[in-house]
């Protein structure tokens, strides 16, 4: 069968968002344009995400589903946890933490997306019109208890679980039934009214985007659940609006949608190392344009042929794709060594 093409073109912008986004996350304070486009896209670029996330996640009931799901998401958090221990000690980043209950780096994503398929078999049982209010309502609540944060990754699980939600009871047929001129030129619309309002309203901490503290630690013990209602629905309407404005064509590039876990592990080598290195030092607006190019090369890279070939035995905890390399260029080396048996003989 086909892929569609409109879901791997989505993975593959929004690995580029993260990607620019961790990119760009250092110069922020010294750009004011990075500043604000930093803001914009991380008000909705993890939530759709892990909505897509939660489109696959289709699987979720059946047999052995969640034996396998740890196998291919645990195990290779152990192994990137270890990995970016060694990693960051190697390139003299001093502030790591090598607790296996403190994900590094986005290995986050990793333990809340095993926690989303574990919410998923109490949460699918009940009717989306209940599950997904109470989803959101959890959400809200958490972030007033201070004992809740970012060990175990388990504030953010809570706090992004509603998208993940969303994204396993949306189908294909109600997403492509949305995507008609009108509501594009609405989502266009909702876009560009998010980015004006960024720039000229005073920054959204960080840590509000981030899902990942209590509202006491954010210095919002009261109002903390109002502040994070708002941010809900505004990246509602970011998250559909993208959606909507993701190309169904397929291009040369959208097969490299289908390797975006690969990214997602694997930039930080690139990343950190150019933070360490001090590489990322530029201060023009203009400089953000050649950011850009420069995500969109790692992500091409990372997601290409040769890295997934000799990286799945980590990221997947297989090998049948190095097999295969193996397997064609062993078959490919056999006609020659016929014709020089044949040589041989004629001799």
């Amino acid at each position: 069968m086909r892929r569609e093409a409109y879901f791997d073109n989505a993975k593959l912008l929004f690995i580029f968002l993260v990607v620019f986004g961790h990119l760009i996350q250092p110069l922020k304070q010294n750009i004011e344009i990075v500043d604000v486009i930093y803001q914009w896209m991380y008000i909705f670029h993890m939530p759709v995400f892990i909505l897509v996330s939660g489109f696959f996640a289709k699987g979720a009931s059946d047999k052995g589903y969640l034996l396998k799901l740890a196998k291919r998401i645990i195990l290779p958090y152990f192994l990137f946890q270890l990995f970016y221990s060694i990693y960051f000690l190697g390139i003299g980043k001093d502030s790591w933490d090598s607790t296996l209950y403190d994900p590094l780096w986005g290995l986050w994503f990793l333990l809340s997306l095993f926690s989303w398929h574990i919410l998923l078999i109490g949460f699918k049982k009940l009717k989306p019109v209940y599950g997904i209010p109470l989803a959101f309502v959890i959400g809200i609540l958490i972030g007033y208890l201070p004992f809740i944060g970012p060990s175990f990754s388990l504030s953010r699980t809570l706090v992004f679980f509603p998208f993940f939600l969303i994204g396993y009871w949306l189908s294909k047929e109600q997403l492509f039934k949305w995507k008609t001129v009108n509501k594009k030129a609405v989502a266009i619309g909702v876009l560009i009214a998010v980015f004006v309002v960024s720039y000229v309203t005073p920054t959204i901490p960080a840590e509000w985007l981030f899902g990942s503290h209590s509202y006491q630690v954010m210095d919002a013990a009261v109002s903390g659940g109002f502040i994070r209602t708002m941010l809900y629905m505004v990246a509602m309407l970011m998250v559909f609006a993208v959606l909507l404005l993701v190309p169904n064509k397929h291009y040369s590039f959208t097969p490299l949608g289908q390797n975006t876990m690969y990214v997602y592990l694997l930039h930080g080598v690139i990343i950190q190392y150019g933070r360490q290195a001090n590489l990322l030092a530029v201060d023009q607006n203009l400089d953000t344009l050649g950011l850009a190019v420069i995500a969109a090369a790692i992500v091409w890279f990372l997601a290409s042929k040769w890295v997934v070939t000799f990286t799945q035995p980590i990221v997947e905890v297989k090998t049948d794709i190095i097999h295969q390399w193996w397997k064609e260029r062993k078959t490919k080396e056999k006609p020659t060594e016929q014709v020089y048996q044949y040589q041989e003989k004629s001799s």
